[in-house]
């Protein structure tokens, strides 16, 4: 980090402790000296790829879906400045992350629980493709302007063909993966942009262990303005475990058809989602640092190039 979050004057009265679950390294606790005081989450945007906007962008997503959404108050946001990093302060939610709760439910054979589990989860989601953006593309500044973009699926792989031959992807593999995109991809478009969070996996989730409701969604770096399906072939992309597929394809149709008034076909969805999530798992697998996500989608997007099937696993 540029700019070392123990010296900064923006955080004066309070020390600063790692927060577990901060994947990126960029999250701690803020705690302060004074008894009695509030602790809250720092989050820095120190890595190249955040933009200097980025704390306003999330401060201003936060304020707009909260009501629909358990997500955290904004407390500060302070966009970046040369050496120094973005900064985002908010209230410490209750929870714990989802991916340990679900993973004890799948060790334990809690059936009825993982589709507890999961109908909230796919609320989450759906709740998400309900809220309608004017087009698709990302968030410049605070005030939510959108820059457009366009995005077809076949181009989409061909855009990051080097990066998976750098990844050890043959051609006939690249080729394969690309006409599987050139069959699917049609049916994404045309959908009613809606706000994506583009990171909606239960390790963003904060969860109630006992109630199985959400506590908090969290993590909104790569948030936009996106296909309405993208967020459940998220949740969906390597949890498989039945009974939670169905607790979030019911969570998801059920939130939906809320918003929209047409209640969506369970299966129709699950196709149009392991679309969606090409994009990711194609953008994951050509990065050139190979980490355990990275890892997972290589292998998720092999079966799926070897067999012709979006619905594939390794």
């Amino acid at each position: 980090m540029r700019h070392s979050p123990h010296e900064d004057p923006r955080l004066a009265g309070r020390t600063l402790e790692p927060l577990a679950g901060g994947w990126s390294g960029e999250t701690f606790l803020a705690v302060p000296a004074a008894a009695g005081g509030e602790p809250l989450v720092a989050r820095y945007f120190a890595a190249a790829h955040h933009a200097p906007q980025a704390a306003g962008i999330q401060a201003a997503l936060l304020r707009q879906v909260r009501g629909l959404l358990p997500v955290p108050e904004v407390h500060g946001a302070y966009d970046g400045d040369g050496p120094v990093p973005g900064l985002l302060l908010t209230e410490l939610l209750p929870g714990e992350r989802g991916d340990l709760v679900l993973g004890r439910l799948v060790t334990a054979a809690r059936y009825d629980d993982l589709r507890t589990l999961g109908r909230a989860l796919g609320g989450v989601a759906g709740t998400l493709a309900g809220v309608r953006m004017p087009e698709v593309g990302l968030f410049a500044d605070a005030t939510l302007r959108i820059e457009p973009f366009r995005l077809r699926l076949p181009g989409w792989v061909d855009d990051h063909a080097r990066g998976l031959a750098a990844a050890g992807w043959s051609a006939a593999e690249t080729a394969a993966l690309r006409a599987v995109a050139e069959r699917v991809g049609p049916a994404l478009e045309g959908a009613p942009p809606c706000l994506v969070h583009s990171d909606l996996n239960p390790k963003n989730l904060l969860v109630d262990p006992v109630a199985l409701r959400v506590t908090g969604v969290l993590d909104w770096e790569y948030a936009h303005a996106g296909h309405p399906a993208t967020d459940l072939g998220n949740l969906l992309r390597f949890d498989r475990e039945p009974a939670y597929v169905e607790g979030v394809l019911e969570g998801w149709c059920a939130a939906v058809g809320r918003a929209t008034g047409s209640r969506p076909d369970p299966a129709a969805a699950t196709d149009l989602a392991r679309a969606a999530d090409l994009v990711a798992l194609v953008e994951l697998a050509a990065r050139p640092v190979t980490t355990p996500v990275v890892r997972r989608a290589r292998e998720h997007l092999r079966a799926i190039a070897r067999t012709e099937d979006v619905h594939a696993v390794p």
